[in-house]
């Protein structure tokens, strides 16, 4: 039940800490940094770590409610310099030098001892080696590893700053767990924070969580989860992934493994969609420009493809009704995101898909949206059901709408699955079509004229007593037995 081990980097594969002495010294370097593009703010090195430090923790701070991992040119000109006159292009060309250097330089940071030692056992088990850390910089994960000789171990490294979302929003372990092509079920973390590594392990279904302490006076509130395990030193997690790992698949022998859901009418609906902003444009008396659904449909495919991002096409509608005025912009783009947010969940989909998942399936969701992950992760969350998922596909992340035969075997890849034993629940004719034609079984629901599948039910929990679910007792006994 355990393929696959993510690491936090900093206070988990290394220690790390600091003095206010060490960091002025390190001041040097930034002053340095800085005038080699020109900026010049005539700080002493007491006062300019100063500056860098309260920057820093506003920054950090901020980042507890949003999440939102800035890109590092944002972080200077924003948080840190922001009470400077400093020229934001000259900024933009050393901001990720000035990010990488202070995450290097500002920190003692020293490699667990016992940390090479582990990953060659876990490397001997057969398990997959991964990284999910929270930085700003691209540059001092991969320079730290490189420097500890343990850089080979670790496939993917993911990086809240390439990424764009920190710890513990669950969307960065689903996306750690999809590029390693791994069940988030099956996978375990190991971190030293319970509010960033256990809480978002916990919300993206990992099956561990253990925390390895550390020493370290953070200054924030330490709750929401509790660890599987606590441990000193790193040898200590080999012995509860040797327990999991000698778990067998419950559904190992049956005919259907796995349940892949679309999202959108089938787990929830939006009752009012569009509402919101129709009322918006027609409270303002603003028409409808010619050719709208042509160019906005436009819009919707490049925005489900990821080509470009939801703000900029909620910006883009805004654009084509003509609606330049700042203030009337920002109610716009509101109404817009209330639109999106404003879903209803169907009755009984909590109810069955935990009763499914103690069942021992597979749960997936292949979803066309103009949405992040993130957010969608969000609404299951609020409903419930945030940690079921064994594997979330986007349009958006992989770049192909449905029914396009990638994105239905990329669900099947993470899960591990043939097509075969694989179920697509799914409402439009030409959906249910793409899983059919890759080899998977189909069922119908909520469905428009014309769909085709092998079984059509009527309500969400009528899964239960879908008689190709149904765990076959002569299979489940040969797998106990085994």
């Amino acid at each position: 039940m355990i393929r696959a081990v993510f690491f936090d980097m900093g206070g988990t594969i290394e220690t790390f800490g600091f003095t206010p002495e060490l960091r002025i010294r390190a001041t040097a370097g930034i002053q340095k940094i800085l005038q080699s593009v020109g900026i010049e703010l005539n700080l002493s090195d007491v006062a300019l770590y100063t500056v860098v430090t309260q920057g820093l923790k506003q920054y950090h701070d901020s980042c507890i409610d949003s999440l939102v991992e800035l890109s590092p040119v944002q972080v200077w000109s924003d948080y840190v310099l922001r009470d400077f006159n400093v020229d934001r292009t000259r900024l933009e060309s050393v901001a990720e030098q000035l990010a990488t250097y202070v995450e290097l330089s500002y920190y003692e940071r020293k490699m667990r001892p016992e940390i090479p030692a582990v990953l060659e056992e876990l490397r001997r088990m057969g398990l997959k080696i991964g990284l999910i850390s929270n930085v700003n910089s691209r540059g001092q994960v991969p320079a730290n590893l490189k420097q500890y000789r343990i850089d080979e171990y670790f496939d993917p490294i993911i990086m809240s700053s390439e990424y764009g979302r920190r710890k513990p929003d669950p969307a960065i372990f689903h996306y750690a767990a999809r590029l390693m092509n791994v069940p988030a079920s099956q996978c375990a973390y190991i971190g030293d924070r319970i509010n960033r590594d256990i809480v978002g392990a916990r919300k993206a279904g990992f099956r561990l969580a253990i925390q390895i302490i550390h020493d370290y006076e953070h200054g924030e509130l330490e709750c929401g989860a509790t660890p599987d395990a606590v441990v000193n030193s790193m040898t200590e997690i080999l012995a509860p992934l040797q327990e999991e790992m000698s778990r067998s698949f419950p559904r190992a022998n049956q005919p259907v493994q796995a349940l892949i859901f679309d999202a959108g009418d089938i787990l929830y609906h939006r009752p009012q969609k569009g509402s919101r902003f129709d009322e918006f444009v027609h409270s303002h008396g603003i028409e409808s420009p010619d050719g709208l659904q042509e160019k906005q449909d436009e819009l919707v495919q490049m925005c489900y493809r990821g080509q470009i991002s939801q703000e900029v096409f909620r910006e883009s509608i805004l654009e084509l009704y003509g609606i330049t005025d700042e203030a009337l912009r920002e109610n716009g783009r509101k109404m817009l995101e209330e639109d999106d947010n404003g879903v209803v969940f169907f009755e009984g989909v909590r109810e069955t898909l935990e009763i499914l998942k103690q069942q021992g399936f597979l749960l997936g969701i292949i979803t066309d949206t103009a949405n992040s992950i993130s957010t969608k992760l969000s609404w299951f969350e609020k409903a419930g059901i945030g940690h079921v998922w064994d594997s979330i596909i986007s349009s958006q992340e992989v770049g192909v709408r449905k029914p396009d035969p990638n994105i239905y075997r990329a669900a099947l890849q993470q899960l591990g699955v043939a097509p075969e034993r694989a179920v697509f629940i799914g409402h439009k004719k030409t959906e249910l079509d793409g899983a059919h034609a890759v080899g998977m079984k189909t069922i119908a629901l909520n469905f428009e004229a014309g769909a085709a599948a092998d079984v059509f039910i009527n309500h969400f929990h009528d899964l239960l007593s879908v008689p190709l679910l149904v765990m076959h007792p002569k299979l489940t006994r040969e797998t106990e037995a085994s």
